[in-house]
């Protein structure tokens, strides 16, 4: 089941696995809160879509690839951002459920 919101999102970190049913970048997204970097990489860098390329870029700039970030945010046809990463995952997250 998706969850509805960001707290429902973070709920859903003491399991084990994401759920199945649950779209790619919610996926990438979820291994990501959970810590597991290269498991949310090797799924965003097969989503050919805006969205993937964010959430690539996102992890990108999360390790510190500042170039390679910018060249996806540009993908994504977003900016740089300026908020947190902690922010920036709460605003992706919301964006794949469909709330912001």
């Amino acid at each position: 089941m998706m969850p509805i919101d960001y707290t429902e999102f973070e709920a859903t970190l003491n399991l084990e696995s994401p759920p199945v049913t649950w779209p790619k970048g919610l996926k990438a997204l979820w291994f990501d809160a959970k810590g597991d970097w290269e498991a949310s990489h090797n799924i965003a860098q097969d989503m050919y879509s805006r969205l993937g390329s964010w959430i690539h870029a996102y992890l990108h700039r999360k390790e510190g690839d500042r170039f390679n970030a910018g060249y996806w945010y540009r993908q994504a046809n977003k900016t740089y951002p300026e908020i947190s990463l902690d922010a920036e995952l709460r605003e992706l997250v919301e964006s794949v459920l469909g709330i912001s």
